[in-house]
């Protein structure tokens, strides 16, 4: 039990770093595009899942560290020992999706309650984001404005 709460606080410690840096480099970006404030946006929407997926994934490969290296759980229900499968529960918990077609067992239970926290966190902050930049760059009426950061 006591992996599994070491490879959680890492966890959590590398993705929200690496969330961290991906929205302080998007912010770099969005101010070289200032001119452009319809693809800063559209490019956000882009970005983000795509940060969002590394994160999932590196949840993932602490899953199948986890059950296929140390033995230190189980997954039941619909799940082979394929990465897939790894990548596939981690976007469900790092989602709180949830379907429950997959179950795990053993110490990797401390690892999916955290891995939710963790990406309800990551997601609420790239909206966050999201709703800073459609305030500095695109008005009500849906025309642009363009705005300085003052970053």
């Amino acid at each position: 039990m006591i992996t599994a709460v070491i490879l959680s606080v890492l966890l959590v410690t590398f993705t929200s770093a690496i969330h961290f840096e991906a929205l302080t480099f998007f912010s770099f970006f969005a101010n070289r595009f200032i001119h452009l404030p319809r693809f800063i946006i559209l490019s956000a929407m882009l970005f983000l899942p795509m940060v969002h997926v590394l994160e999932i994934t590196l949840y993932a490969g602490a899953y199948y560290y986890l059950t296929d290296t140390l033995g230190l759980g189980t997954f039941s229900g619909n799940f082979t020992d394929a990465f897939s499968n790894y990548l596939y529960y981690s976007a469900e918990t790092f989602s709180s999706l949830g379907f429950g077609d997959i179950v795990p067992s053993g110490a990797i239970r401390l690892v999916t309650g955290i891995e939710v926290l963790n990406g309800l966190l990551l997601i609420a902050w790239s909206g966050s984001f999201v709703f800073i930049l459609m305030q500095r760059y695109w008005k009500i009426d849906g025309s642009t404005t363009h705005h300085r950061s003052t970053h």
